[in-house]
């Protein structure tokens, strides 16, 4: 990367892919508060604060549109996202670790319905919920891990106990759940994590398959014939909130699917990838997506509740007091995915990593993210090349990403406290939050 190059283009994605933590607007539900933190995300003016300490948080992006956003949802996300930056500032005020700051804002987001974690996740093509999360503690390299599990409330708790109880760094499905169970962690039913939104959004997702026809799976291909994953409960039926956690060691018995929901087994025809959204010229000329690679059969998930095309994790980095950097992220994954598909989001390296300089936590299209070990492709350029993070964020979420086809954006933090909040779509959920202990969020691409 030439020094002309690198000098263009972090002048011209400074102002949407990078800040100092500092004191710059107040989170409010008015139309003028939320146009006052999309603008405080964007500045390209010099910070006032450098702080010492703080909190970056991000609910997913894509294709996110104001049309499709009513006001009160809008406001509701916002909302939340506040509640979130509110939660691991508490941690981070009374001199906690970032690792606790992290999971403390994630738990807030996995317990809220609107994001694609936890509470919220999509369902998958047999209509259940699978579950990813990982936590990367930035001072001892210590990880932790889990990957398609079904009745764990918060994914995010459970990927730290693999981290901190365990010699391993993943565990995945039923053997994540039977150490969950040796943790004293109580598994809760499917039922929990059944949002009427959601099984529409998979309903959805299956009638265009059916338009578009169904072949057989191609030889070779994972069969799920004889498997007899947990079933949500019908549609129109929701359960109440709070469903009874199942017993440790005993089965759990979920209710029966609709009769319209997919079976073990059944054929579908897979979507074909989508191009990835336009980046907004703001001085730099963005690179040229290549093609989507030969033989991908994914394409990014659309909202069920919005109608846009979305990504959905959730994701915090944090920087203690003490200078200690963690992050973490979790996810429901895409809606209608097959064969067990695993994402980036518990992929050390490429949706979550950290070490003693740099935090990142990713969302986009997966399967990208991991080929680029795209949070670690940022670290390594702040470690060897010893560029400012917001420009080694920014070149690997504009250029690079963009070249191979791949959407998405990062949060990441440095030990000085710096943020950079790429995105190469059209908006992506963040915020992020100082020692004064005002959150700040934003949405749009757009102010």
């Amino acid at each position: 990367m030439s020094p002309s190059f690198s000098s263009r283009m972090h002048r011209g994605l400074l102002a949407s892919s990078a800040l100092l933590l500092a004191p710059l607007g107040c989170v409010t539900s008015s139309q003028v508060g939320a146009a006052r933190d999309e603008a405080a995300l964007r500045t390209d003016e010099p910070p006032r604060v450098k702080p010492k300490w703080g909190l970056v948080i991000h609910g997913g992006a894509g294709v996110i549109s104001r049309e499709n956003l009513t006001p009160e949802r809008e406001a509701a996300m916002r909302a939340a996202l506040t509640q979130a930056l509110q939660a691991g500032h508490a941690v981070l005020a009374k001199g906690g670790r970032s690792m606790d700051a992290v999971t403390a804002a994630i738990r807030v987001m996995e317990d809220s319905p609107y994001f694609n974690a936890g509470k919220g996740a999509v369902f998958n093509h047999d209509g259940v919920n699978e579950l990813d999360a990982a936590v990367m503690d930035g001072k001892t390299r210590m990880a932790g891990a889990v990957a398609g599990v079904h009745h764990i409330q918060n994914p995010i708790d459970l990927a730290r106990l693999v981290m901190e109880k365990s010699p391993h760094v993943m565990m995945v499905g039923d053997g994540a759940e039977a150490f969950a169970q040796s943790q004293g962690m109580p598994l809760v039913d499917a039922k929990y994590f059944y949002t009427e939104e959601r099984w529409q959004g998979l309903q959805r997702a299956l009638e265009q398959e059916k338009a578009k026809g169904a072949p057989p799976a191609e030889q070779g291909q994972p069969s799920t014939q004889g498997l007899s994953p947990a079933q949500p409960s019908a549609p129109g039926q929701p359960p109440a909130q709070g469903a009874s956690p199942a017993t440790p060691g005993q089965p759990l018995t979920p209710a029966q699917p609709p009769a319209s929901a997919p079976q073990p087994g059944q054929p579908a025809t897979p979507a074909q990838p989508s191009s990835p959204a336009q980046l907004p010229t703001q001085g730099a000329t963005p690179a040229t997506p290549s093609q989507p690679q030969p033989g991908s059969s994914l394409t990014p998930g659309v909202d069920p509740i919005t109608g846009d095309h979305k990504f959905g994790t959730v994701g915090a980095v944090a920087l203690d007091m003490e200078g200690n950097l963690a992050a973490g992220t979790s996810t429901g994954g895409m809606t209608n995915k097959r064969f067990g598909r695993v994402g980036d989001a518990p992929i050390i390296g490429a949706g979550t990593y950290a070490d003693e300089r740099c935090a990142v936590s990713a969302t986009g299209h997966g399967e990208f993210f991991i080929r680029y070990t795209v949070a670690r492709d940022i670290c390594a350029r702040v470690e060897y090349q010893d560029l400012p993070l917001p420009e080694a964020a920014s070149y690997v979420v504009n250029d690079v990403l963009v070249k191979a086809g791949g959407e998405g954006g990062v949060i990441a933090m440095d030990r000085q406290g710096h943020v950079a909040m790429p995105f190469n779509s059209s908006g992506m959920y963040r915020g992020y939050i100082s020692e004064d202990g005002t959150p700040t969020v934003a949405i749009f691409q757009q102010p």
